[in-house]
C-alpha cells in the first residue's frame, strides 16, 4: 500500500544490470568443463550455460564491455590522482537513496525486489563518487549561473505548507472506531500502529509516514491531515485504502524561495547538468593516455 503518489526514482544501479549477469556467466564459462553445465532443458534437450552466454555476449556484449573498460580506466585514473572513497562519503549518499525510497527498510524492499545487493549498491556509489571527485576541477559555476537559475525557477525552491504525521490503517470503520476509543483511553499511538495497522511499509515505524505537502497523498488523506492541529488525532478516514487514523505531530508552514537556503542545491544541480557533458570529454581523453585492447570487438571483425 502506498498513500504517496510514486516519486521514486529508479536510476540506482541501473548500470549493473547487464553487467553482473554478463560478468556472473562470463565467469562460469571459463573453468573447464562448466561451458556444458546445464541451465535448462526442454523435452530433455538440454541448454548449457556456454549456449546462454555466447547469447548474452552478442546481444549485450560489447555494450557490457564497454561499460567495464570506462570502470577500470575511472578507476585507475582514481587511484592516480590518490582520490579516496571514505565509508562516510558512501553512506551520506545512501542515506539520500533512503530518503528518495521511503526509509532504509523501503529501500531494502527495492533492492530485494529487483535482485541487486547492498554491496552492489555500494560500489556503484563509490564508483559515482569517485567519477565525481574526477570532474568537480573541471566543472566552473559562477555566482551568476547560480542566480540565474534560481531566478528563473524561484517557484520549485518555495516550501509549501508540510505536516508530519502517522496513521493506523484497518480495513473496516469499527476497527477504527475501536482503535480511536483506546487511543482516547490513553493507549499508545505507535504501539497501536504496530499491532493493528495493515500499512506493512509503515507500521513497524509506529505509523510514521514523514512530512508531506499538497499533492503528495490521497485527496481524502491529506485533506484529513491538513486539517489537524499537532497533537491532534483524526476521526476515522475513509479512502480506497481502507480507514484511517491520523495523528499530526508537526507542521511547517510555507515560506518563500530563497536564493542563500537554495544554493547548494542550485549549485548541486548545475554541477550534475554540466557533469554529464564534461564526463564524456573526460572519458575521450582518458581512453586516449590508456591503452585499450578489445578483443571482443576484434573478434567481431574477424
Amino acid at each position: 500500500m502506498e498513500l504517496k503518489f510514486p516519486k521514486i526514482k529508479r536510476s540506482v544501479i541501473i548500470s549493473f544490470l547487464i553487467l553482473s549477469i554478463t560478468l556472473a556467466f562470463a565467469a562460469g564459462c571459463s573453468n573447464g568443463n562448466s561451458n556444458q553445465d546445464v541451465v535448462a532443458s526442454v523435452n530433455g534437450e538440454d541448454i548449457t550455460k556456454n549456449e546462454l552466454y555466447e547469447l548474452m555476449v552478442k546481444q549485450n556484449g560489447q555494450q557490457a564491455l564497454d561499460a567495464l573498460i570506462s570502470q577500470k580506466v575511472i578507476e585507475l585514473e582514481a587511484k592516480k590522482q590518490k582520490i579516496v572513497v571514505s565509508d562516510e562519503d558512501i553512506q551520506k549518499e545512501m542515506e539520500t537513496y533512503y530518503e528518495t525510497y521511503g526509509g532504509e527498510e523501503a529501500f531494502a524492499q527495492t533492492l530485494e525486489m529487483s535482485g541487486y545487493s547492498l554491496d552492489d549498491v555500494k560500489k556503484e556509489l563509490a564508483l559515482n563518487i569517485k567519477i565525481n571527485k574526477l570532474l568537480e576541477p573541471r566543472v566552473k559555476i559562477t555566482e551568476d549561473e547560480l542566480k540565474t537559475y534560481f531566478e528563473e525557477n524561484k517557484a520549485q525552491f518555495a516550501q509549501q505548507k508540510q505536516v508530519k504525521a502517522s496513521h493506523i490503517l484497518v480495513e473496516t470503520e469499527e476497527k477504527a472506531n475501536d482503535i480511536k476509543k483506546k487511543l482516547a483511553e490513553g493507549q499508545d499511538f505507535a504501539q497501536l500502529a504496530k499491532e493493528n495497522s495493515t500499512d506493512a511499509q509503515n507500521k513497524d515505524k509506529g505509523g510514521d509516514l514523514g512530512f508531506f505537502g499538497s499533492g503528495d497523498m490521497v485527496k481524502e488523506f491529506e485533506e484529513a491531515a491538513f486539517a489537524l492541529k499537532v497533537g491532534e488525532v483524526s476521526a476515522p478516514v475513509k479512502t480506497e485504502f481502507g480507514y484511517h487514523i491520523i495523528k499530526v505531530s508537526e507542521v511547517k508552514a510555507a515560506q518563500d524561495a530563497s536564493y542563500e537556503q537554495s544554493k547548494s542545491q542550485i549549485r548541486e544541480t548545475l554541477f550534475g547538468e554540466k557533469a554529464q557533458a564534461e564526463y564524456s570529454v573526460l572519458m575521450q581523453e582518458l581512453q586516449k593516455e590508456y591503452k585499450i585492447e578489445n578483443y571482443l570487438e576484434k573478434k567481431a571483425e574477424k
